[in-house]
C-alpha cells in the first residue's frame, strides 16, 4: 500500500500542505504535489530519502479535460533502496512555466529541453533552454494536442499519388 511506503510517509510528514494526492497502481506509487513546492519536494527526496537517480521527466497534455492543462511527471529511482517513485505537478496553460530541476539533477538538462521543445513548458532558471529536437525556426510544439497533425503550413496528406 502507498500509505505504508516510507517515502510517502516522510513526504506527508514534511510537506503535508503540498501533497495533493497519493495513488498506487500495480505496485507503482505516484505522488501529486503543489507546483510551488516541487523543487523542495524533489530536493528532499534526493538528499534525505536517497532518490538519487532521475530516470526521466516528461509532460502530459490534458487539453480540454482538466483545468490545469499540463502535468509534469518526474520518474525517480533510489539505487540504495531499489525503489521507484513518480512525482507529478500540474502546470496551467496561462502560466506555462515551472522551476528547473537541473539544480538537483544535472540529467534534467536535456530532458527539460525536450519537454520545452515538444510541449512549450518553460523551465525557469534552466542553464541552456533551447530547442533540442526541432529546428530553431520551427513554429509550435508538436506534442501539444492542439498542434496540427500535418505540422504548421503543410498540405494535408492525401494518400499515395499515382
Amino acid at each position: 500500500m502507498a500509505e505504508n511506503n516510507r517515502a510517502v510517509l516522510k513526504l506527508k510528514e514534511t510537506f503535508a500542505a503540498s501533497i495533493i494526492d497519493v495513488v498506487e497502481f500495480r505496485g507503482e506509487v505516484t505522488v501529486t504535489v503543489a507546483k510551488d513546492a516541487i523543487i523542495d519536494v524533489l530536493s528532499f527526496l534526493k538528499l534525505s530519502l536517497q532518490y538519487n537517480l532521475l530516470t526521466d521527466l516528461t509532460a502530459v497534455d490534458y487539453l480540454g479535460k482538466k483545468e490545469e492543462r499540463f502535468m509534469m511527471v518526474y520518474l525517480l529511482y533510489s539505487i540504495p533502496n531499489k525503489d521507484r517513485l513518480r512525482i507529478k505537478t500540474a502546470v496551467t496553460e496561462s502560466e506555462c512555466k515551472i522551476p528547473t530541476a537541473t539544480t538537483i539533477w544535472k540529467t534534467a538538462n536535456w530532458l527539460e529541453r525536450e519537454v520545452f521543445d515538444l510541449f512549450g513548458i518553460t523551465f525557469e532558471g534552466h542553464p541552456d533552454l533551447r530547442r533540442i529536437l526541432m529546428t530553431d525556426d520551427w513554429v509550435g510544439h508538436p506534442l501539444r494536442k492542439d498542434y496540427p497533425l500535418q505540422g504548421p503550413d503543410r498540405e494535408p496528406y492525401k494518400g499515395r499519388l499515382s
